[in-house]
């Protein structure tokens, strides 16, 4: 079931938001109500924080490009400007510190290619 419902969530950089989201900033659990009805608390917690993690990793794996394309999809599809791009929280609490430093590199060179492109739209060379 878990797995479906994260299937639905086409990009792996929505998948990290949507998880992101889903943890507690204060205490660092995770908390699904229609999970936690089926399958308790502690089962909820320990899924959502294996699939956080999971997400991350494959995301990290990625080439830069195709990092971009998912991000590229992803802003499209939820219409979400760059700044409010909430990439600095979605690291799981599980990642070690130079996987969270290898995705805060990747993900900040990857929004200045965006700025970059918006902003080629209105660049004009002058002779």
């Amino acid at each position: 079931m878990w797995r479906k419902t994260l299937s639905r969530i086409p990009t792996h950089f929505g998948r990290l938001v949507f998880l992101a989201s889903l943890r507690d900033t204060l205490t660092g659990q995770y908390s699904h109500p229609p999970l936690s009805q089926i399958v308790g608390r502690e089962i909820t917690d320990r899924t959502l924080c294996h699939s956080h993690h999971e997400i991350f990793s494959e995301w990290l794996g990625f080439s830069l490009a195709l990092q971009k394309a998912d991000l590229d999809e992803y802003l499209k599809a939820s219409h979400s400007p760059l700044e409010l791009v909430p990439y600095r929280d979605l690291a799981p609490g599980t990642a070690h510190q130079v996987e969270r430093q290898l995705y805060l590199t990747d993900l900040e060179t990857l929004l200045e290619l965006l700025r970059f492109e918006q902003a080629g739209a209105y660049f004009s060379p002058e002779a």
